[in-house]
């Protein structure tokens, strides 16, 4: 792509800025937790008809899918509609469902995290189509469902089912303009030990289920200190997230204690190691105790249910990846500076896309990931016009490079 074609699209991007900051306000305003995203789905929905998406579709797990182009190749770009809650609202200096335009930016909840990668996404389409960039290829705009509580669910229902099947998915998931090429992995492990209730009172006829749990608890911040560590994503790590025990009654000893970690995987760690090391660190602390990975089972607003392992593998695309050198093009002519490479802290749909159904990913988002979930989420408004550039000018570099 020349340099003038480049800014060709970074000019139509910024022309569209207000309609664009418009659509992204809206879908702010349709509020929705996992599994209550219906609101926003059909104003995405809506936004792409508008604009001259060629098909639009909602499938049956409520996923929004949005097609431009009808060539052979096939790419997609994604960002979940599902947001976390806003917590304690005084925290919050505006409603946080108005999308609040304020000293450059927008504010609420679901703004950077991550409503202003659909908006950008959708206007991107429009000038894809506008400027005739997406001969030989077809692209899909996803608005994707569940990801706060399930990440990569949403992909494996549309990559297992068979809805799509493109060869490069981007995910739009905040990272201040950088492109993300990978991120740690993640799983969710229970822990359980089981005691014998008796009345509290004569606490020496049981076996208190939680001070049973104590040197495990220590077992695992050991395990911490140990595990693997990467160049590039940097280190695995677990921690204790929450625990919680069965009781006939609080004048009673706990029959049953539990807690939960959360584990982030690195390079090289898997769930099988990750079990044998939770495995052998009980056994190491002298707890006999039951480890697992937990299973989501949860309706969708559309009402299907289609469980899922919480085991959610790393991912990394490879430095020298074509995609990965269209991706620095296409930001290099829309941005006119080089692209800096990065990757993310968090976890993203890339767990599904790549991790489990080895599709190729990459990140490119506009706003900082570390101002998701926090009060006063924001996302600046350049940064939305600039992915916006970013996503138009992708496929025709994928294609022509």
């Amino acid at each position: 792509m020349s340099d003038n074609i480049g800014n060709r699209i970074a000019a139509r991007a910024k022309e569209l800025q207000d309609p664009m900051i418009a659509f992204l306000r809206d879908i702010v305003a349709a509020r929705g937790l996992s599994g209550q995203e219906e609101a926003c789905v059909r104003r995405v929905a809506r936004e792409m008809e508008a604009v001259g998406f060629d098909e639009v579709q909602i499938d049956p797990l409520g996923n929004v899918l949005g097609r431009i182009g009808n060539g052979p190749r096939v790419f997609a770009f994604d960002a979940h509609m599902d947001t976390v809650d806003v917590g304690d609202l005084t925290q919050w200096h505006c409603d946080p469902f108005v999308g609040k335009v304020e000293d450059g930016k927008v504010f609420g909840r679901g703004s950077v995290d991550q409503k202003a990668g659909m908006a950008g996404m959708v206007y991107a389409g429009k000038i894809m189509k506008e400027m005739g960039l997406l001969d030989g290829c077809q692209v899909w705009m996803t608005g994707t469902v569940m990801e706060e509580d399930c990440d990569g669910l949403c992909w494996h229902y549309i990559l297992n089912e068979k809805r799509l099947a493109p060869e490069l998915v981007v995910s739009t998931e905040p990272t201040n303009l950088r492109i993300n090429r990978g991120q740690r992995g993640r799983m969710e492990i229970r822990v359980r030990v089981k005691g014998r209730s008796c009345h509290g009172s004569m606490p020496h006829l049981g076996d208190n289920a939680i001070y049973k749990i104590a040197p495990a608890i220590g077992a695992i911040e050991k395990l911490n200190e140990r595990l693997k560590d990467d160049a590039f994503l940097g280190k695995g790590t677990c921690t204790i997230s929450w625990i919680g025990c069965k009781t006939p009654s609080l004048c009673a000893v706990p029959a049953e204690a539990e807690f939960h970690i959360d584990r982030r995987l690195t390079v090289g760690e898997t769930r099988e190691s990750a079990l044998a090391e939770v495995e052998a660190a009980m056994k190491d602390a002298g707890v006999e105790a039951e480890v697992f990975t937990l299973t989501y089972r949860e309706k969708a607003w559309t009402g299907l249910e289609y469980p899922m392992d919480k085991y959610y593998p790393t991912w990394v695309l490879d430095e020298n990846h074509p995609a990965l050198q269209a991706a620095q093009r296409a930001f290099a002519t829309t941005a006119n500076r080089p692209a800096e490479i990065s990757r993310w802290n968090f976890s993203t749909n890339g767990v599904a896309i790549m991790g489990l159904h080895g599709v190729s990913c990459l990140g490119f988002g506009p706003g900082r990931e570390e101002i998701a979930h926090m009060a006063d989420e924001y996302v600046p408004i350049d940064d939305v016009v600039a992915a916006c550039a970013f996503y138009a000018a992708l496929p025709h570099e994928l294609m022509n490079g």
